[in-house]
Parts: C-alpha cells; sequence; structure tokens
C-alpha cells in the first residue's frame, strides 16, 4: 500500500512503500493502542464490545471484560494504565496489581461527558478531553448530558482521586475535542476536534493554555471515510493525526507533508516495539503495524523503561526478561588474556585468571543459549599487514608493534572456554568500541533485543567504551563485572567503581544467571 508525500520531509519520517501489516483483526471498534515499555505488549480498547485486549508475540486475547467502553489510554511515569471510560464517564488509573481508582469524574459537581482521550506532561500533569460520544448508542451509555458543553481539562500532580479537574479552555472553544499531545518539548498542546475537522495548538504556560490558533484546518473529504480522532507527535515535533484514508502528517509548522495509506477507517495510534519505531494503529475492526523512521516524543511513561529493567526493589532478586536481552563477549583472544599471548606482559593473563572470568563467561553464555538468548561474539581482528588500521592512539601502535591479533594466527582465535558455538554470532571490528564500524547493532535489531549483557576485556577500554555508546543509544546495560577483566584490579575497579555505574547495572555472573527468566 503506497502512502503520498506532499513533501520531501515526507520521506525522511516514513518509506512511501512501508507495508501496512494488520496484526489483529475481528474486532468491533479499536481505540486507544498504547505500548508497555517493560513488557512489551500492546494494549488496546474495544469500545462496542466492551473489551480490553493485548496483542503480545502470542497473539491476542482479552485482559479486561467488561471494560465500561474503554477508549484512550496511557500509562503515567509509575506505569499505572490511565483509561477514558465512557460507561462511567471517568478517568480511571489501573494500578499494576489491578487496583482502579477513579482520579475523576464529575465538574462542578456534574458528571463528566465521556473522557475520550488522554496525555501526561512531565510534570505528571494529565490532559484529557471530554466530548460526549461515550453517550451515543454502542460506543458508550445512552444518557443525557448534565455538562452543556465540551471541554479540555487538566488533573493536577498533586490531584487526589475524586477532586474536580481543571478547565483549561473557554467551554465553547470546541464542538468535539478528540485527540490531544504536546509537543517534545512540552511547550504546546495540540488538540483536534472531529466536528469542526481542525486541530488547535496552545502555547503550555505552566498551567494554563495562553494563545490557541487554528493549527490545521479542513481535515475531511467526502470522498474517503476518515476524521480527526487520535493525533500524537514524533519526536522531531511532526504531529500525525487520523484522517481520511488513514493517517495526516503535519510539520511543526502546520505544513502538511503526506499522508499514510491505511486499509480501514484509522481511529487512534501510537508507537511501540523495542525501538519505538513501530506505529501501531486502530482501524475499526483491526490493528494495523508498521515501521517508521522516526519514533514518538519521549513520553514520561517511556522513562520508566530502565528503571523498571534494571532496578529491583529492595531486598529482591534481579530480574531480567531473557525475550529482552543478549549476551555480548568481547576480546575475549588468545593475544589478550592467555599466556603466551602477545599482551602477556601487560598482567592481563593474570587479571582474567584472579577474576575467574572465562569460566564466569562459559557459564553465562551456556545459560543464555538454554534460553535462546543471542551470543554474540566481538573479536578485534587485524589483516596481514595491517592494512586499515588507523594509527592514532597508543593502543592501536602497539597492536601493530607486536603483531597481534592478526587473522588466521593462534592469537587471534578466540581464548578456551569462549569459543563461538554453533548459532552463534561473530562480529569483528578494528576499534575498541564493539560499535564502531561493525554489525553489532544491525544483529541486535534484527534479533529485537534491547538489553546487552556485556562481558570480556578489557574492562577500561573495550568494554567500558561499549558500555558507554550503548548507553547513548538507548540499550540498557548489564555488566557483570566478574566475567570482566583488563591488566590489574586497580584498573578494573576504577572503571567499574567511577565509570561503569553511572550508564549500566553493574552486577555479577551468579545474579545474572539466578535472574534471566
Amino acid at each position: 500500500m503506497a502512502h503520498t508525500a506532499f513533501d520531501p520531509a515526507f520521506r525522511d519520517l516514513i518509506d512511501e512503500h512501508a507495508p501496512v501489516l494488520q496484526v489483529a483483526s475481528g474486532c468491533t471498534f479499536t481505540e486507544g493502542p498504547i505500548w508497555h515499555p517493560v513488557d512489551r505488549y500492546l494494549l488496546f480498547s474495544d469500545m462496542p464490545a466492551d473489551v480490553r485486549r493485548r496483542l503480545d508475540a502470542g497473539g491476542v486475547r482479552e485482559v479486561l471484560s467488561p471494560s465500561n467502553k474503554g477508549n484512550g489510554m496511557t500509562y503515567d511515569a509509575s506505569l499505572n494504565l490511565l483509561v477514558c471510560e465512557h460507561s462511567t464517564s471517568s478517568v480511571a488509573r489501573f494500578r499494576p496489581d489491578g487496583t482502579r481508582d477513579v482520579l475523576a469524574s464529575h465538574f462542578e459537581g456534574r458528571e463528566l461527558n465521556s473522557p475520550n482521550d488522554l496525555c501526561v506532561k512531565s510534570d505528571g500533569s494529565i490532559w484529557f478531553t471530554d466530548p460526549w460520544y461515550g453517550r451515543m448508542p454502542g460506543f458508550g451509555v445512552e444518557r443525557p448530558r448534565e455538562l452543556g458543553f465540551q471541554g479540555v481539562y487538566r488533573l493536577a500532580p498533586d490531584h487526589r482521586p475524586g477532586d474536580e479537574p481543571a478547565l483549561m479552555v473557554d467551554r465553547y472553544t470546541f464542538t468535539m475535542p478528540n485527540g490531544l499531545c504536546f509537543s517534545p518539548d512540552e511547550s504546546l498542546l495540540y488538540v483536534n476536534d472531529t466536528e469542526q475537522a481542525n486541530i488547535r495548538v496552545f502555547e503550555v504556560q505552566g498551567d494554563r493554555l495562553e494563545n490557541g490558533r487554528i493549527f490545521a484546518a479542513g481535515i475531511k473529504d467526502s470522498l474517503r471515510p476518515g476524521v480527526p480522532d487520535g493525533m500524537k507527535c514524533d519526536a522531531s515535533g511532526n504531529v500525525w493525526v487520523t484522517a481520511p484514508g488513514g493517517l495526516w502528517v503535519y510539520s511543526p509548522t502546520g505544513k502538511l507533508l503526506g499522508e499514510v495509506a491505511i486499509p480501514e477507517l484509522a481511529a487512534n495510534l501510537h508507537w511501540g516495539g523495542p525501538d519505538w519505531r513501530t506505529l501501531y494503529v486502530c482501524a475499526t475492526t483491526s490493528v494495523y503495524a508498521l515501521t517508521t523512521k522516526v519514533g514518538p516524543r519521549n513520553e514520561p511513561f517511556m522513562r520508566a523503561r530502565s528503571r523498571a529493567v534494571t532496578q529491583a526493589p529492595e531486598g529482591e532478586p534481579l530480574q531480567l526478561d531473557a525475550a529482552r536481552c543478549a549476551l555480548v563477549i568481547q576480546d575475549m583472544q588468545n593475544d589478550v588474556v592467555m599466556e603466551g599471548g602477545a599482551f602477556a606482559d601487560s598482567g592481563s593473563p593474570a587479571h582474567c585468571r584472579s577474576q575467574n572470568a572465562l569460566t564466569h563467561v562459559a557459564a553465562l553464555a551456556d545459560k543464555c543459549r538454554s534460553l535462546g538468548i543471542p551470543v554474540i561474539h566481538v573479536h578485534f581482528i587485524v589483516e596481514p599487514g595491517a592494512p586499515g588500521l588507523t594509527l592514532n592512539a597508543p593502543l592501536f601502535e602497539d597492536l601493530l608493534d607486536s603483531e597481534a591479533l592478526v587473522r588466521g594466527t593462534w592469537g587471534a582465535a578466540a581464548a578456551p572456554g569462549a569459543e563461538p558455538q554453533p548459532g552463534d554470532h561473530i562480529v569483528e571490528k578494528m576499534r575498541m568500541s564493539a560499535w564502531e564500524g561493525t554489525r553489532l547493532e544491525t544483529i541486535l535489531k534484527a534479533e529485537g533485543r534491547d538489553m546487552i549483557i556485556e562481558t570480556g576485556a578489557w574492562t577500561n577500554m573495550s568494554i567500558e567504551h561499549t558500555a558507554r555508546t550503548g548507553a547513548d543509544k538507548g540499550y540498557l546495560m548489564v555488566i557483570p563485572e566478574d566475567a570482566c577483566s583488563t591488566m590489574n584490579a586497580d584498573w578494573h575497579r576504577a572503571s567499574i567503581d567511577y565509570a561503569m555505574r553511572n550508564v549500566a547495572l553493574v552486577t555479577k555472573t551468579a545474579d545474572v544467571i539466578a535472574a534471566l527468566r
């Protein structure tokens, strides 16, 4: 299915021929997609069916029925699920243990219409729209309205369940406010209106909205079904909104960049996947997925990802999701860590033995293979004569002078206990970092892995370089420090205690093996 570019900038966001895959079907009317950043699954609403569903590697299943005809959903920074419920005219919070709290249901003593969609600001405030679709047959429970207008509201960071929300706009600005989203820096709030077929943008001034204006208008087409409904902002500030034919994408200045074609009438959207580059679109009876070149604005719940994974509650053991992990074994080669190797005089073999690093690496590799976790060996390989080896640092000069790690030699081979096994990946490099000029990231993305258990030599050089860059790239780095070694204990401890703890989870081999599940 071809998408349509009206501006070259659209091609920087999505391939014009990106396939649109149906990943769920047989529903009544899907809405409210939201990706869980830790457990990696998609929740979505099926309003008329009064069901909340979950999409994961095992398929689609019901997780709540009845669901009070839930519509828009998101998470707060603590990964509590926030839901707009049509049947109860409420914004509800579901804690991870299933406890439900009603955050808001009334304004000025009268029942809200039917909260529709919501988003969370970094300060913890919750913003939501309140049209009256949930008082219509099918999408909610037919009943009289108690309010005479359709508003946009805010729940303050210190909001208590049951307190009334604050009205953020003039009562009669909107006819049917629907989707809303913040710009990446949260200086702007976009709100669309289904009936008016437009998007308004407001300047966010603390707990107020100022200078509201039309951002985009005429989002309609008499020949194609589709209306402004769900809406999200990407990391570059572009606005993606449901519209005739699928999704329309606007630049931060309001220029229509292009259209994303969706087979059914689109109702809402959100990004997910291990790298946040999978765009999920709820469209009538189905959920569709397509790959984009850009991800979402960094919402507060996305930042809970590293905390939730790398920190176990006090007094409880570490837990690691095997489906997210990859094991990297770096530079465990004869020249690097074995007696008789090119760098034996550095003290490296002795420190490797004192750490029992090769035994620990072998134990981790066995455990990972048993769980289907990719094992990736990263080897420093120099071609005979060292062509292409840039001599811009003492380490690389020493490699040349020592004739170390030359392809085909004993020194370049894997050290005993660290040999690649069938099914393992082998990556070759000519720099300290495992990322530089290699296919490491290609393998990780193909395997769908975003947590790296990094082992090998040398702690304060290759291991630290790789960990720092991995953290910058957004990977969750785990360093079992007794599966790493360098030239002496002082250098090892300096790297572990003063660098690694700022970019990675530092732990022990036994704890990693026990944590993998």
